[in-house]
């Protein structure tokens, strides 16, 4: 309105910074809708102010310039359905154009339903872009589901492990998904084979795993004291004069477990190119194994809404049971 003996107009505030890009950006509110609810704030931050730093996302929060509902919140805080958020102007650099995944041929689908799908991931991709990979099976799923409102990765498989993955279709899902896992209330057992010859018909493998880096930057795990608790059951499926097939039960997630406790043993992973017999890979590829032998063979696990106990097996890649057929017959083992 205009004011008595002035030509000002009153104007609500707009409160902005400019960008990088000398754009100008406004405070801004936004309804926390049902694939939002029960995510942190400040990993919904981080999530809708992709590329900007955490200690940036962290200092808004404590200074309070991030409301929800009007109030002050910790970083832990959940947010609800419903939760109307803050989210004052922020500094972000322009997003990289990157080439879209393609669709690609249709993931195998294991079960689906309003909550969450189970692929069985081929071996050879990635479960996610990143490291050198543009896209990996969370992008390419996205495009070929444009019509799901979130999509996201409950855990990870490494790139030449093939099997069944989850993937969370509500947020509500993925955060009882992240609970059981962390709470170690999924059974995930895998088939791997490894070179020699394993006697124990069961056998609990207990040894701390360290992440560290390689001087060329690659990241490596190794056993050690100083590493974090690890526990793997392993079972003796079949054995032949050079070989064996294990099934290894995780009762903890570590990075690349598997394939260091075995190989820690004494049983590299037949095709591992980390931490195998490379001289035994050579071999191994011209006889027609081109890839790691590690497979997420069983899942089962209560389903994160409604309760109800959920099991999926996934059978051996053709080539993988192909090579394990070329080996022949298998030795009678007791137990």
């Amino acid at each position: 309105m205009h004011l008595a003996g002035s030509d000002r107009v009153d104007r609500p505030k707009v409160y902005f910074m400019t960008t990088i890009e000398g754009k100008s950006i406004a405070v801004r509110h936004e309804r926390i809708d049902e694939a939002s609810a029960g995510q942190r704030i400040d990993n919904y931050l981080q999530r809708i102010a992709k590329g900007v730093p955490k200690s940036h996302i962290y200092r808004i929060l404590r200074s309070g310039e991030v409301r929800v509902n009007g109030r002050r919140v910790q970083q832990t805080y959940r947010l609800a359905e419903g939760d109307e958020v803050r989210i004052p102007p922020i500094r972000v650099a322009e997003p990289v154009r990157s080439t879209p995944a393609p669709a690609g041929r249709p993931l195998p689908v294991v079960y689906e339903d309003d909550a969450l799908i189970v692929i069985d991931k081929p071996a050879g991709k990635a479960v996610h872009g990143g490291s050198g990979v543009s896209y990996g099976v969370i992008e390419q799923l996205r495009v070929q589901r444009p019509e799901v409102r979130m999509l996201e990765l409950a855990h990870r498989l490494d790139r030449e492990t093939s099997g069944l993955l989850i993937v969370a279709k509500k947020r509500s899902a993925l955060t009882v998904l992240h609970d059981m896992l962390r709470e170690g209330r999924i059974e995930k057992r895998y088939l791997t084979l490894v070179a020699g010859r394993w006697n124990n018909p069961l056998q609990h493998v207990k040894a701390p795993l360290l992440k560290y880096l390689t001087a060329e930057g690659e990241r490596r795990v190794c056993v050690s004291d100083e590493g974090k608790p690890s526990h793997s059951i392993v079972r003796l499926v079949k054995r032949w004069r050079d070989y064996s097939l294990l099934e290894v039960e995780l009762k903890t997630g570590r990075t690349h477990q598997i394939r260091v406790h075995l190989t820690h043993l004494g049983f590299p992973l037949c095709g591992d190119d980390k931490y195998g017999d490379f001289a035994l890979n050579k071999r191994l590829e011209g006889e027609g194994l081109k890839r790691m032998f590690l497979h997420a063979a069983r899942l089962s696990f209560q389903h994160p809404l409604s309760g109800e106990v959920l099991s999926f097996e996934a059978a051996l890649p053709p080539e993988l049971q192909s090579f394990i057929d070329a080996l022949g017959v298998a030795e009678k083992t007791s137990g």
